[in-house]
């Protein structure tokens, strides 16, 4: 006789296949009932038994699957049928198996009507129309006929409910075991709930009719709302519904009401009694409203006082039970005033406020481990998808779909969502719902919380499929995919919920979202675009075809429309934006960085629409607008880091010409960062002169180590036997750069001792030429005209002098506006032992000692008349020319460097390089009072603003404000004046400014003012 294993081998070897229970499972299996185990061999008897073990072992829960089996075996009256098909049918084993594992709740239920298994065996069909006709049958009431009234009921009223409720599980227990068993995707599981959901309504309605005693003849509706009408149902949730009605022929409306509430009223109790509760909280006036109206009543209130998470909620509306026909003609009359909720004020605001107040009302001590309200939870994703459907879906009618992953699929394809971000949102929610569903099935309770930690936990990541891994036990790898699915939800949330481009969608009628070819034209025309034919055709040839990219373009255009509207010129900001677009428009990132990237969008269509220097730049290398996605982007940049861009990016090229071509490419770059900067008020006037000197010194710092570079290469030579530096003057040495400004400079050079002062000088002149002729090369990029002019004998004198020769000319033949001119003189490239040796030098110059004479006063005085009486262009006007007109920058310039020349020898304050610095030191030691002050700084900074807006409007210097037309407007936009500003204010705001800045220079720099009159003595 054979010896049986020990209880502790057979133990241990069931504890290996999964039970947490060893020694009960070792007798459940070994009993008579299941047979399963051999204890003589400590395994299975057979390999059917052995499968059937396996299949327990993998269960969620083996122990409590092997006790139910044993529970239904021993209950059920055709238990060999039920071994033969566990042993020979692997759907019904897998399913039976799963089933008993993961829901206590129907485990209990075949326990006690075993003869339920019978549902798991072949085909199910879970459509609306079979889950009616079974639920019907088993209440005795014909499905296909729709409540009217009283007709359909069932036989047998008392039978009826009971009936009803076992017929209802029998239905969720074939669609739980399929989903359960892998059978079954998220999205069928879904469906199915939500056709059995509706095929109960509908049999709940049959039974309540028998239980009414009215007379009354009506036509009742049920309006399937929220997961219902979504076709998203779990297992156990509410029903969210609303009731319509109508009476039949001669009952009066208030009769029909009446019967409708009633028997609306009683389905609600027989489904609460058989499946979940009905909640038709979601009805105009909420609970304080009547339970059923007409069409026309429900129609009058969203018209007149629904609010839009009212509107939101009829998203979802859908007939789902009762007189369909009548339900139809709900939807219909509805779904007009959902697609215009869009264009409610502050509709996208409300939307947002609606979602935080779901999140705030979450206790914290549950808030994480909420799967369905909380941050990352089924809601976000259910919100941001809601939110673009309304905004969108008013243009777009492909958008009109109640599911949420339906309607995210219709967003994808229309190129509202990226098509990873709709994958990741889409694999998120399922993975969300998997999770609720199979939280709900263990008890069949209504639950959206996660388990603390533990085993409850382990049990809902097995159910969910999860197995052992690298990471960790199945409770591990299932809180891995958690997070990794709640951090993405909680990002494209964000992201696409908070998305600024959604205002702006909103704000657009919808009707203009449809116009014809004539409409369009008209309303270009109302938005201001001068060529509205012209326009549609850019329009046109921008959305035409059926490529993801045009239907982005669609999305996006009437944001644009808008946002150029209120820019200076869309005409020429549309044309600008078609050609980014057709540069730019197979790019995957392009579309996606403007639909998704913060207001990139609004921020392009008003740079495109104000400013030709923008546009240009961007239309010649227009991959850099990803900068307008984040200010950090925009950031100004010192010339210590503009020059250290600089030199990695020229000592990467083959030749100087490359070097500096690279250099250029990056200033043209910095050059479009500090225009956006200024258009779009991320920069302070001030700064944008800083930044504009800092790109020009840093380019000027580099280039000249490549020019250096590349004489010495040509020479034969290692490096050049001299000291070489740039010398800026003018505005760059004044830091006072415009964007139409050259570099005004000096070039010095000293000879190492090895060279003759000839050689050294020829040498000095190549590297001066050399720099000059490849910044100015032609290129994309903008050229940069190094002028000279300043040095001694001006064009006639060599281009580098050392600093002796300097020294010798300053000695003999300098006059006063060289001493003048030299105030702005400030090292800025090249050798900085050199360039402070030239600052010694001239200091003398610039700060003589007891000032300059009062001959010299007459002289600056005498030139400054010949200046403004020579040099303002025939034809301009002298009141608002930026450079040359009264109060301007050279009024304003000429008057602080004549207090320079005067008192600088003695206020070591005054010895700057910077207009305003210098204004503001003059003003601290009482050479003018602080009113004249202001009004010299006011009008030098009107000016100097001015001038710079000019050039970005424009996209080319210019001096002179224009007097009207749409350049003036853009220039008043480009300082920041209001859309709907008048032009006029902007030239009586210059004239103002400009009258009191040169009351101011005749007071100081004429003389009328004592305090700076004459020389210093």
């Amino acid at each position: 006789m054979t010896k049986s294993a020990s209880p502790e081998r057979v133990a241990l070897r069931l504890s290996r296949l999964g039970f947490a229970e060893p020694v009960v499972a070792g007798q459940l299996l070994s009993s008579e009932n299941l047979g399963l185990w051999d204890p003589a061999a400590n395994t299975p008897p057979d390999n059917a038994a052995a499968v059937t073990v396996a299949a327990l072992g993998r269960a969620a829960d083996p122990d409590a699957a092997l006790r139910s089996l044993a529970a239904v075996l021993a209950g059920a009256a055709d238990a060999e049928d039920l071994r033969a098909h566990l042993r020979e049918d692997a759907q019904v084993r897998n399913r039976l198996v799963a089933v008993l594992g993961a829901s206590r709740t129907l485990a209990d239920d075949l326990a006690r009507e075993p003869d339920s298994w019978r549902v798991l065996a072949g085909r199910w069909d879970h459509g609306l129309d079979a889950a009616a006709t079974r639920l019907h049958t088993a209440i005795g009431a014909d499905a296909a006929d729709p409540v009217r009234g009283r007709r359909g009921a069932p036989a047998s009223v008392a039978d009826a409910g009971p009936q009803l409720h076992r017929a209802y599980r029998r239905e969720l227990l074939a669609i739980a075991a399929r989903d359960l068993a892998g059978e079954l995707s998220v999205d069928a599981a879904m469906n199915a709930l939500s056709d059995l959901a509706a095929a109960t309504l509908q049999a709940a309605l049959a039974v309540a009719a028998q239980e009414t005693t009215s007379t009354a003849d009506f036509a009742l509706a049920v309006i399937g709302m929220g997961k219902a009408g979504g076709a998203e149902l779990n297992y156990v949730s509410d029903v969210d519904v609303l009731f319509v009605a109508e009476p039949i022929g001669e009952t009066s409306e208030v009769d029909a009401l009446r019967a409708a509430a009633a028997l609306a009223a009683a389905m609600m109790r027989v489904c609460r009694a058989v499946a979940w509760e009905v909640d038709a909280a979601l009805r105009p006036e909420g609970k304080a409203g009547p339970l059923v109206r007409t069409l026309a009543s429900h129609q009058a209130y969203y018209r007149r006082w629904a609010a839009t998470w009212e509107f939101q909620a009829l998203l979802k509306a859908r007939p789902i039970a009762g007189d369909l026909a009548l339900a139809a003609r709900y939807t219909d009359a509805v779904e007009p005033m959902v697609w215009t909720a869009g264009e409610r004020a502050d509709f996208v605001d409300d939307v947002r406020k609606m979602r935080r107040r779901v999140v705030e009302r979450i206790p914290a001590e549950t808030r994480d481990r909420e799967i369905k309200l909380g941050p990352g939870g089924l809601r976000d994703v259910e919100f941001a998808v809601q939110l673009l459907q309304l905004v969108h879906g008013r243009g777009d009618p492909s958008l009109r779909l109640k599911g949420t992953l339906p309607a995210l699929d219709a967003l994808r394809d229309g190129g509202y969502v990226g098509r990873d971000d709709a994958v990741s949102l889409a694999d998120a929610y399922r993975f969300l719902r998997s999770t609720e569903h199979r939280l709900q099935l263990y008890q069949l309770r209504r639950t959206h919380l996660v388990p603390e930690p533990g085993p409850a936990r382990q049990l809902l990541a097995r159910a969910m499929g999860y197995r052992p891994d690298s990471r960790g036990n199945s409770q591990a790898v299932w809180e891995a995919e958690w997070a990794l699915h709640g951090r993405e939800v909680r990002r494209l949330h964000q992201k696409l919920f908070y998305r600024p481009l959604l205002e702006a969608v909103a704000r657009v009628p919808a009707a203009e979202l449809r116009l014809t070819e004539a409409e369009a034209e008209r309303r270009l025309a109302a938005l201001g675009f001068a060529r509205p034919h012209a326009a549609l055709g850019h329009i046109q040839a921008l959305t035409a075809g059926l490529s993801r990219r045009s239907a982005i373009q669609r999305t996006l255009l009437p944001v644009m429309l808008e946002a150029f509207s209120d820019a200076a010129d869309p005409d020429a900001g549309l044309l600008a934006y078609r050609q980014v677009s057709d540069a730019l428009g197979n790019t995957h990132w392009y579309l996606r960085t403007l639909r998704d990237e913060g207001n990139v969008a609004q921020r392009l269509a008003y740079l495109l629409g104000t400013s030709r220097y923008v546009a240009a730049r961007l239309i010649a290398v227009p991959d850099s607008l990803r900068m307008l996605a984040d200010d950090e982007q925009l950031r100004l940049r010192s010339a210590a880091e503009l020059a250290a861009v600089m030199g990695e990016t020229a000592h990467r090229q083959e030749d100087a010409v490359a070097a500096v071509a690279a250099i250029r490419s990056v200033r043209r770059a910095e050059l479009l960062r500090i225009g956006c900067a200024d258009l779009l008020a991320l920069a302070h006037p001030s700064d944008v002169a800083t930044a504009l000197t800092a790109t020009m010194d840093a380019t000027l710092q580099v280039a000249l180590d490549v020019a250096m570079g590349a004489v010495a290469t040509d020479r034969g030579l290692d490096r050049l036997p001299i000291e070489f530096a740039v010398i800026a003057m003018g505005r760059l040495g004044g830091a006072e750069l415009g964007y139409g400004s050259d570099a005004d400079v000096l070039f010095v050079h000293q000879p190492d001792p090895t060279v003759s002062e000839t050689e050294a000088s020829g040498l000095a002149n190549e590297v001066a030429e050399r720099l000059r002729t490849l910044l100015a090369a032609p290129s994309p990029d903008p050229p940069v005209q190094v002028d000279a002019g300043l040095r001694p004998e001006g064009r006639n004198g060599p281009l580098a002098r050392s600093v002796d020769s300097y020294a010798g000319y300053y000695e003999r033949w300098s006059s006063v506006w060289e001493a003048q001119a030299l105030l702005r003189a400030r090292p800025v490239a090249g050798s900085a032992e050199l360039g402070n040796a030239f600052v010694k030098l001239i200091d003398p110059l610039r700060y003589p000692r007891g000032g300059i004479s009062a001959a010299d006063v007459r002289e600056i005085r005498r030139l400054k008349g010949r200046i403004d009486a020579e040099r303002l262009p025939h034809g301009a006007d002298p009141a608002t020319h930026t450079k040359l007109g009264r109060g301007g920058l050279g009024d304003v310039e000429w008057t602080v460097q004549l207090l320079q020349l005067q008192h600088g020898w003695r206020n070591p304050s005054l010895r700057t390089t910077e207009t305003i610095r210098a204004l503001h030191a003059a003003r601290d030691v009482a050479l003018i009072d602080p009113a004249t002050a202001d009004a010299l700084q006011s009008g030098w900074q009107m000016a100097a603003r001015t001038r710079n807006a000019i050039v970005l409007v424009l996209g080319k210097a210019e001096d002179q404000l224009p007097s009207s037309g749409p350049a003036l407007v853009g220039i008043g936009r480009a300082l920041g004046y209001p859309a709907s500003f008048d032009p006029g204010q902007l030239v009586d705001d210059y004239r103002r400014a400009g009258r009191r800045s040169r009351r101011a220079v005749e007071r100081v720099f004429y003389g009328t003012d004592s305090t700076a009159s004459g020389a210093s003595t």
